[in-house]
């Protein structure tokens, strides 16, 4: 995988959004026709909507330019708003690119200081942020972690809550990228068996890393702790 591949990877697995039904409002994958709302809304409201857009492949370049604007003129003071500004800066750089690389540490920066605020908000969502962002972005880009935090951070988060789908599917893409398939294959398997819990953006990304792994799924053991997991997905 090339860096810019892992960079792209790092942003659009780690900056997932919200673990509520998405709202259908026109077919999949064609664009918006209005521009996205952000007047009047927090910036947690305003990350969740772009993420709506997106997990539909739905969302055009200046949805998340007009998000970015909208949420960095707001003032952050909680966990959510951190994290707000964690996900839509990582949306945008993840549109322009290596372009916009200077821009990976505010991601770490606002995963951090919403994480300090609230550990456990949305079941640990900055932790998953900065998880798989340290795992994928190239090392140069960071300032606080590395591939080998970053792993042990995806590592601690599926072992503390096994229930929750995204853990699972952030740790077997971490495993996958570091070129270590075969420890992937629990946890993509565990996202096969309940992937109707994902979106569908996130199914795309299963599928892909399940052919880049060659992973073949065992028939699934419903007694086994290896099993379906019946949480549906938390963000990101």
């Amino acid at each position: 995988m090339t860096i810019a591949g892992a960079f792209a990877l790092a942003l659009a697995a780690g900056c997932g959004g919200p673990s509520r039904p998405i709202p259908t409002t026109g077919p999949p994958g064609a664009p918006s026709a209005a521009p996205l709302a952000v007047e009047g809304r927090e910036a947690i409201a305003i990350a969740d909507a772009l993420e709506s857009l997106i997990a539909q492949g739905r969302d055009r370049p200046e949805d998340r330019q007009r998000a970015f604007d909208a949420v960095r003129e707001l003032t952050p003071s909680t966990a959510a708003d951190a994290l707000a500004r964690a996900i839509v800066t990582g949306r945008l750089i993840q549109a322009r690119g290596l372009a916009e690389a200077e821009r990976v540490r505010d991601v770490e920066r606002w995963a951090l200081k919403s994480r300090a605020q609230d550990p456990g908000f949305r079941d640990e969502a900055a932790a998953r942020v900065l998880g798989t962002l340290w795992v994928l972005a190239p090392g140069a880009l960071l300032e606080h972690g590395d591939s080998e935090r970053g792993l042990e951070l995806l590592v601690g988060l599926a072992g503390r809550r096994p229930d929750v789908l995204a853990n699972h599917l952030r740790l077997g893409e971490a495993y996958v990228a570091l070129g270590d398939p075969e420890p992937a294959t629990p946890h993509l398997c565990r996202c096969q068996r309940a992937q109707q819990h994902l979106r569908p953006d996130e199914r795309a990304l299963l599928a892909q890393l399940m052919t880049d792994a060659g992973t073949r799924c065992p028939p699934p053991d419903p007694a086994s702790p290896g099993g379906p997991a019946t949480t549906p997905p938390a963000a990101p």
